[in-house]
């Protein structure tokens, strides 16, 4: 029996699934569309639509090297539950997706959810995944960073609730920036910079940033020819705290982690350069839902 857009758009009314998971279920059942119910419901489909409206905003964030640390990736898939975060096969799943980011490269959501993956697709996997777990999952964002004379570390926080990749142009080997390479990412972990340095701050940061404080200076009754020095100095001082590299070391208060990575380049001889950063942070930005625990009780005690 001939599959027609007809049937696929009944299918999916009925069952709620997606159009490419109705088609191939009528392909697979010859346009039987009970049959293609059964099907839908026998690979978890079904089950896993039911569970795609609700927020996962926890989660896992996982990174990935290639060979020498020339290259490396980044991956941040969400659950329903922290508890799930910690399952062993859901931890799995997120590392692989990081190495299979590693591999493919950079590409937009879409077409990264419809690369071969496992015995299917990445979409197909995941769905697999939320049927067999039990909760909506998500993957979230992605990326791959790659630059000629980069060499790039990693850390994760919280057992993957915070993850950062740090670059640093150098020509030491990845074995001998290590240890620097993690003191700055756990900087950026912990201390959350917007941009690497003064150079890489967005202009219109800066100009969002200037109107505000101009008009923070002008309501505390400042006279007008002193509020553009104040606001200069105001934004000198926030730019060290939002800068990477300006910002003091948490290990050692008294430099900076420019002064930090330039130490350390004399001791092993090397030139060492904090060029790039990514990180990346569990739900940051998802509203999350708080639930009422009393009302869902009752809602439950008055549908029993």
């Amino acid at each position: 029996m001939a599959v027609t857009a007809a049937l696929v758009k009944e299918l999916r009314e009925r069952t709620g699934a997606g159009m490419m998971d109705c088609k191939k279920a009528l392909v697979e059942t010859d346009g039987d569309i009970e049959k293609a119910i059964d099907y839908l419901r026998e690979k978890g489909i079904m089950k896993a639509q039911k569970k795609a409206g609700r927020i996962a905003a926890e989660g896992l964030v996982r990174v990935a090297f290639g060979e020498g640390n020339k290259t490396a990736s980044i991956v941040e898939v969400n659950s329903e539950t922290d508890f799930v975060a910690k399952n062993e096969e859901f931890i799995e799943f997120v590392e692989d997706l990081a190495k299979e980011v590693l591999a493919k490269g950079n590409m937009p959501m879409e077409q990264f959810m419809a690369e071969p993956f496992g015995e299917g697709t990445v979409q197909e996997t995941l769905t697999a995944k939320v049927a067999k777990i039990g909760e909506n999952l998500s993957i979230r964002r992605l990326a791959k960073v790659e630059e000629d004379g980069v060499v790039y570390v990693g850390y994760t926080h919280g057992g993957g609730r915070i993850g950062v990749i740090v670059g640093i142009k150098t020509d030491a080997a990845a074995d001998e920036i290590a240890a620097v390479g993690k003191d700055v990412a756990m900087q950026v972990a912990s201390m959350n910079p917007k941009f690497v340095n003064e150079d890489g701050v967005d202009p219109e940061y800066l100009e969002n940033e200037k109107k505000i404080l101009t008009e923070q200076v002008l309501n505390e009754g400042k006279k007008p020819e002193m509020v553009e020095r104040i606001v200069a100095g105001k934004i000198k001082k926030e730019l060290k705290e939002v800068c990477l590299l300006d910002q003091p070391f948490v290990k050692d208060g008294d430099v900076s982690v420019q002064q930090y990575v330039a130490n350390a380049a004399k001791e092993i001889g090397k030139d060492m350069e904090v060029v790039s950063m990514i990180r990346y942070e569990v739900g940051e930005g998802i509203e999350k839902k708080e639930d009422d625990f009393a009302a869902e009780v009752a809602a439950q005690v008055a549908g029993n």
